[in-house]
C-alpha cells in the first residue's frame, strides 16, 4: 500500500471523525503523511506531533495488524512532540 493509498483511507476516517490537531507520519525514505486541517496530505507539513514509523508498519497499523501501544513499546513507532495528539491516533485507524 502506498502513502497515497494510506492517505485516502485516513481521509475517509477524518471525514467521519475530524482530528483537531496536526499529526505527521514520518516514514523515512518512503515519505511523510501529514494530517492537518481535516486533510490527509502526502508531504512534509508542520505538525504538533510526529510519529516515526516505517511505511510497512504504518500499513500494518492501518490494517489493525499492529497494536499502537505494542509498536511504541517495541520501538517500531516513535513519537516526538505532543504525546496527547499521538493518543488520538486510535480514532483514525481502521
Amino acid at each position: 500500500m502506498s502513502l497515497n493509498e494510506i492517505a485516502a483511507r485516513v481521509q475517509r476516517n477524518l471525514d467521519r471523525r475530524p482530528l483537531d490537531s496536526t499529526l505527521k507520519f514520518d516514514c523515512g525514505q518512503d515519505g511523510m503523511l501529514t494530517l492537518a486541517g481535516g486533510q490527509a496530505i502526502v508531504g512534509d507539513q508542520p505538525a504538533d506531533c510526529t510519529i516515526g514509523i516505517s511505511a510497512a508498519n504504518l500499513e500494518k497499523l492501518m490494517a489493525g495488524k499492529l497494536n499502537p501501544m505494542t509498536a511504541f513499546a517495541t520501538g517500531k513507532l516513535k513519537v516526538s512532540g505532543d504525546m496527547s495528539v499521538a493518543l488520538k491516533l486510535s480514532k483514525l485507524l481502521g
